[in-house]
């Protein structure tokens, strides 16, 4: 396993790099610090073909892109402080209501306005492993107290792309992070309704008409959207006559490594084996990235061309009562591991 590191352009006037991770096996990864952002990911599939299959830009420019932008489907980041959405934009702590950017209808999405994905991280290399650093504000996008934030991407010979987060705030705070990879199996030469998913749990949690996640957690056992046995992607898409945007809830209550999920593709061969310390995944096939966004080299990508498996609590968690670990305390460390496992 090595690193090399490049120039990847200019942001606000500071210099932006791009990490190559690679290992024995035709495996590599590319990310910038640019929002410690996963901008391709190289796989062997089932013939040896080496093929990229994770949606982003071969160049920084490529992030301010004006379809991109308008459409801002997150590609390859990290997300914080708080991923999807905040009901309202605000919540209560302490007795003390904060307010965020309403930056999804009247919802804050992902962080707010100028979230994790839109900052310049510090990137250190360290032994086979790439450490990505940040200090977020007290009130930066409106969430309390300073914290110091990690990201270690790991890229072993068993193919697997390990990723530890770990924050420290000294205020009580909302944390919970994520990256936001689409992945598509196929190298992106059809969409993904051909992929099986497979995800280890019927529970979900519910959304209300704004997208925000009540605190009902429903079983779906039995119900098209039960994936607890392996199913086509479109056919389900089909069933429920949309496409994925489910928060899938795991028994957890330790927070300890678990296998969430595993999709395939018959076409490429290729699998990814999804294990988290996370209680919640949003399964996401992309239903509103646009069409208009390709790769420089014309890579085509758009509605149903990848698919998120975004690990992390429960959505607009610091709404609901006794969600877990959805504020971490002054002083504790906030900790998580998200292991992409690929197969061939």
């Amino acid at each position: 396993m090595n690193i090399n590191k490049t120039d990847f352009g200019v942001f606000n006037d500071e210099k932006t790099e791009i990490y190559t991770l690679k290992n024995n096996n035709g495996v590599e990864v590319k990310i910038t610090n640019y929002g410690a952002t996963i901008t391709s990911l190289i796989v062997p599939n089932s013939k040896g073909e080496l093929e990229n299959i994770a949606c982003g830009f071969d160049t920084l420019e490529g992030y301010f892109g004006k379809d991109y932008v308008e459409n801002s489907p997150y590609f390859g980041s990290t997300v914080g402080r708080y991923c999807s959405q905040i009901k309202d934009a605000k919540f209560t702590l302490n007795g003390k209501e904060f307010q965020l950017a309403a930056n999804c209808g009247d919802n804050n999405l992902h962080g707010g306005v100028v979230g994790f994905d839109k900052r310049i991280w510090t990137a250190e290399i360290i032994g086979t492993s790439l450490k990505m650093s940040l200090f977020s504000k007290d009130l930066e996008e409106g969430y309390p107290g300073n914290v110091e934030v990690s990201v270690v991407f790991s890229l072993t010979e068993e193919n697997e792309l390990k990723i530890d987060y770990s924050a420290t705030p000294d205020q009580d705070t909302p944390l919970a992070l994520t990256n936001h990879t689409y992945f598509n199996l196929n190298a992106f030469s059809s969409t993904v309704e051909n992929h099986i998913a497979q995800v280890n749990t019927s529970k979900r949690q519910v959304m209300d008409e704004t997208g925000a996640g009540t605190g009902e957690i429903v079983n779906v056992e039995g119900e098209a959207d039960d994936l607890t046995v392996g199913k086509k992607i479109g056919d389900v898409h089909q069933a429920i006559g949309d496409g994925f945007e489910h928060f899938y809830v795991f028994d957890n209550p330790n927070f300890e490594l678990q296998e969430v999920a595993k999709i395939t593709s018959e076409t490429s061969g290729r699998s990814l084996t999804v294990l988290s310390t996370e209680p919640c995944m949003l399964l996401y096939t992309g239903k509103y990235t646009s069409d208009a966004i390709k790769r420089e080299n014309g890579e085509q990508y758009g509605k149903y061309r990848g698919f998120c498996c975004e690990t992390h609590r429960l959505q607009n968690g610091p709404n609901i009562e006794n969600s877990p670990k959805s504020i971490t305390k002054a002083g504790e460390k906030f900790k998580s591991t998200t292991i992409f496992k690929f197969g061939w």
